[in-house]
């Protein structure tokens, strides 16, 4: 790791890059650069990261503004916002920044040396890929090390590292990114072994592309796409590409017009069909985005979830869109209606890998065993949702996973063990734009990488499978 040992570019030996200024050594320099603008934030994205990547966290529940890590919610929204975007784009190109920094290391970093990784990590995702001065990405990340005592000794080397990388590396982004080289190994595997190698290539490459913003209106798509700057979808979509600010300013927000929701997303409520007048059960069902289609379309809707306090944010998204449903928060295990529902649509826990392309976490919290864990636990819970659907009515069952073993493999468990319930084929006509999303076997299968009509392409990937069950 000679590349903290030689002359910096300003001529001095880069292991003094660990003493800014010439201040004192660790001990005196810790409450010196603690105070630094910018340091806490810089900080907090090297413990985030090591949390996605180390102990397989979700960066959403770490980001969480109500529930997040205590050292991200102690931070000023200017610096969570930072640290969201370091975050972000330091996953989704991972694989290339990891390759840059190992290119200026002589061997590489020790097995033990975890945190100096996520140091030099989160320096060179702003060097790269954020609009940060290379300067400050350089030395707040300097003194990111000098604090931490389980990085202080290579301080140098991370200056002499990432100024190497500001020197010489190219900004990196969608276009210039290898799809192969960002991809862990476990996850390209499973997609050749589905997709075929060519197929995978172009799934990989949609998930280093920002994903736009979709949302699903009460009505009036075409008129909301004039006056919010974007394209319709259909008759209860729009497509922006790019947002500035929150998505809470946007105009028909606080009226309550409009819910964030990907097209794919919105796909398996259409598997239901006319619910006008129907009963019919959201198993699962936070954030909301499928139960508030339900009330729009005229279903008298009961929602369920396990977690309350995603309860909660269903409750206050259907009371801003003026909606209303029966709630209940619970174990679905549990859950027993006094009556069977005319349908009932299962939105199963998943390992979320449609989604990475606005997630790019998940790529790295998930693994096979999780996904073969999750796909067991999705066919008890389409067993107990089975139960809940009255005679002659439809289940629909639906997760936001690209992996067979979560979406066609549990159906086909389902309807070897359940002689009352037979495949309702999907027909594509009955999804118009989407109908390119409709399997030979009559089952949705979306991807990120497939075309949306009027909209360029980008969807997550979604399963769906509508089954109906016998009755008089």
């Amino acid at each position: 790791m000679s590349a903290g040992n030689g002359p910096g570019p300003d001529g001095r030996k880069s292991a003094k890059a660990a003493r800014p200024g010439g201040r004192r050594g660790p001990k005196g320099q810790a409450a010196t650069e603690a105070a630094r603008p910018g340091l806490a934030a810089r900080q907090v994205a090297a413990r985030l990261l090591a949390a996605v990547v180390d102990k397989q966290t979700s960066l959403d529940g770490l980001t969480d503004a109500a529930t997040g890590h205590p050292h991200f919610r102690q931070l000023e929204p200017r610096d969570q916002a930072l640290v969201k975007a370091i975050l972000t784009s330091g996953l989704r190109y991972r694989g290339t920044i990891e390759a840059e920094i190992a290119a200026r290391l002589d061997r590489p970093l020790p097995p033990n040396a975890a945190s100096l990784r996520h140091v030099l990590h989160v320096g060179a995702a702003q060097i790269l890929c954020l609009d940060v001065p290379d300067s400050a990405a350089v030395d707040l990340a300097v003194a990111s090390a000098a604090d931490d005592p389980r990085a202080q000794r290579f301080a140098g080397l991370v200056n002499a590292v990432l100024r190497r990388i500001a020197r010489e590396a190219a900004r990196i982004d969608a276009a210039t990114a290898d799809p192969r080289q960002n991809c862990p190994d476990w996850l390209w595997k499973r997609m050749v072994e589905q997709y075929g190698e060519a197929r995978a290539q172009a799934i990989a490459a949609a998930h280093l592309a920002r994903a736009p913003i979709d949302l699903s209106v009460k009505s009036d798509a075409a008129g909301w796409a004039d006056r919010l700057g974007g394209r319709a979808i259909g008759e209860y979509a729009v497509r922006l590409d790019a947002v500035e600010g929150p998505v809470s300013a946007l105009a028909g927000f606080a009226e309550g017009e409009w819910w964030v929701q990907d097209v794919a997303a919105a796909l398996p409520v259409r598997l239901i069909g006319d619910v006008q007048g129907l009963s019919v059960a959201d198993l699962c069902a936070a954030p909301g985005g499928k139960t508030a289609q339900l009330c729009r379309a005229g279903a008298s809707v009961t929602a369920l979830d396990q977690s309350a306090a995603r309860m909660r944010r269903l409750t206050e998204n259907l009371g801003r869109l003026g909606y209303t449903a029966e709630t209940v928060t619970g174990d679905l295990a549990a859950y027993a209606p006094e009556t069977p529902f005319d349908a009932v649509l299962l939105d199963a826990p998943c390992s979320s890998t449609g989604t990475i392309r606005r997630h790019p976490d998940v790529a790295y919290t998930k693994d096979d065993a999780e996904v073969d864990k999750l796909a067991a636990l999705q066919l008890r819970l389409l067993a107990r949702a089975a139960d809940m659907v009255a005679p002659g009515g439809r289940l629909v069952f639906a997760n936001c996973s690209i992996d067979a073993r979560e979406g066609e493999a549990v159906a086909a468990a389902f309807l070897s063990a359940r002689q009352d319930y037979a495949l309702e084929r999907v027909a594509a006509n009955e999804l118009g734009e989407f109908a390119i999303a409709v399997s030979p076997d009559g089952t949705l299968r979306t991807t990120p990488e497939m075309p949306v009509a009027g909209a360029g392409s980008g969807m997550d990937g979604f399963f769906a499978a509508r089954f109906r069950r016998e009755g008089p």
